[in-house]
């Protein structure tokens, strides 16, 4: 196929599925992706890797699930959003993303596939798919420079080049400007001959500033002069001192520090300058964080606002936002809730039960939780249905208290259903789940179902089981008392009194 088809790839064409065909060898993987378009196969990628000497111990399944994850990695800005056909020669693959296939490493791979929209796994014979078995089979030199463009990289030579080169070019910076000219006049008949990058002219002394330029640049800032002025009017003001034709300002070197030392004021037309100094020289600041940068100028200068400009100068670096790693743990699609500013704009519902069935029928108790004023509204219910449901938190609670903002509850049937989707709709507001076996998420909500229940068993007639007779007194008993947590009762934070 590589011979017989021109060796040119196609952009894809959105609203047709691409086909992802891999293959795994006992020393690499490979992979191409492609298209279908007017019965014509398009390539759009060939992906192509050799296995680590760990990855070569795998089992057979395993390696064909780690060609499928490695292609689906590579070529994720490909295959996001779109239809996927994969194609595999290893049939126990086929079930991939339908059932279990009893294998860790598999599972872990299929879990992470999941974001990816696949909705065939097609198995094709061993005869028919050549394309990624060579790829997977075929080792490149691991010096030719048209894979590490490819991937985004120069090559070694130059990268190498910049690195040895760096020394000489700051040694060099001492030179004439005629002999930096000389050097940097290369001949071009000789394209091996490796030329280090232009380094700017820029020389940064040790002292950062002379005394003459300070006083220079004071003399011509206004606010500076301000102060001056006012000092040799006989203006009190212990936080500047005025000596030797400079203003200084009088800092703590420390938070606990009781003496105080005298810092220059920096002029404002000065502080871009120092700034740059202190974090891209190399001697001096060599692109460290914010805090080494500030407390190196901290102790010698001083100006207004100095934290903000040194942040958003180190902020804005280039360098540093192309080489610094976060650190963070990347956030997830889960996130915790923010409470409600008021009464009644967010609310949690559950059901607690089956309990004994009563006189009344009554097996199951709706608790409603306001989580502002934590108040409670309990309702005993004859099954948990959602039209049970729907009709208690519409009557009882709905045409009682408002609409809230927010509604949560698990993920039980009788909260997640068509009926409950068409009342959001048409009232106006947002359902939203807590994750999956973790009650935790609803926890105001839960903990009233451990406290209710003991209460209730401590007044029913066992003869009777008669409990939802006492389970509005339980609530009005509850909602009376002071909460632990707000320190006050729940009906004097909805009522006022």
């Amino acid at each position: 196929m590589l011979v017989s088809t021109p060796l040119f790839l196609h952009f894809p064409v959105d609203d047709v599925p691409v086909m992802l065909t891999t293959d795994a060898s006992n020393i690499g993987i490979g992979g191409v992706l492609q298209q279908e378009i007017h019965g014509e196969i398009h390539n759009l990628y060939y992906h192509s890797q050799l296995m680590t000497t760990c990855e070569r111990k795998y089992s057979t399944i395993e390696k064909e699930a780690l060609a499928i994850y490695k292609c689906f990695a590579r070529m994720r800005t490909f295959l996001l959003g779109r239809s996927i056909i994969l194609r595999t020669d290893h049939c126990p693959l086929c079930h991939l993303m339908e059932k279990s296939v009893h294998n860790a490493r598999v599972e872990r791979i299929t879990h992470l596939l999941q974001e990816y929209n696949i909705d065939q796994v097609i198995h094709i014979k061993g005869s028919e798919n050549c394309l990624p078995d060579f790829l997977s089979r075929y080792s490149p030199d691991p010096h030719d420079e048209l894979f590490e463009i490819e991937y985004g990289l120069a090559s070694k030579q130059g990268l190498l080049a910049a690195m040895t080169l760096r020394s000489h070019t700051n040694k060099n910076r001492l030179t004439s400007d005629a002999q930096t000219n000389d050097r940097d006049n290369v001949s071009e008949s000789d394209p091996d001959q490796i030329v280090s990058p232009p380094v700017s002219p820029k020389h940064f002394s040790t002292n950062y500033f002379d005394i003459s330029q300070l006083q220079a640049e004071q003399r011509n800032d206004p606010a500076i002069q301000t102060i001056v002025h006012q000092l040799s009017d006989g203006v009190p003001n212990l936080d500047f001192v005025f000596k030797d034709d400079l203003l200084y300002k009088m800092i703590k070197p420390s938070r606990h520090s009781k003496r105080k030392i005298a810092v220059v004021y920096l002029p404002l037309s000065m502080e871009p300058f120092l700034i740059r100094a202190c974090h891209d020289d190399p001697m001096i600041g060599a692109h460290f964080s914010f805090e080494r940068t500030y407390r190196k100028i901290k102790n010698l200068y001083w100006w207004p606002s100095m934290k903000s400009a040194i942040r958003r100068y180190i902020q804005s670096c280039l360098l540093c936002k192309q080489h610094n790693i976060s650190r963070l743990k990347k956030p997830g699609h889960l996130h915790s809730l923010n409470p409600p500013e008021g009464p009644f704009l967010m609310i949690g519902i559950d059901y607690c039960g089956p309990l004994k069935p009563t006189p009344r029928e009554n097996q199951y108790v709706l608790v409603i939780t306001d989580y502002f004023t934590r108040h409670i509204t309990a309702v005993a219910l004859p099954n948990c249905t959602a039209v049970t449901t729907a009709q208690a938190l519409f009557n009882d609670y709905f045409c009682k208290y408002g609409i809230p903002t927010v509604l949560l509850s698990d993920q039980g049937s009788h909260f997640r259903n068509q009926l409950m989707e068409n009342i959001q709709y048409l009232i106006g507001y947002n359902h939203i789940f807590s994750t999956a076996y973790h009650p935790q998420t609803n926890g105001v909500v839960e903990r009233f179902n451990a406290t209710f229940i003991p209460q209730i068993a401590k007044l029913q007639d066992d003869q009777d089981n008669n409990w939802d007779e006492y389970l509005q007194t339980v609530v009005f008993a509850y909602n009376t008392g002071v909460h632990k947590t707000t320190k006050y009762s729940p009906f004097e934070l909805l009522y006022g009194r």
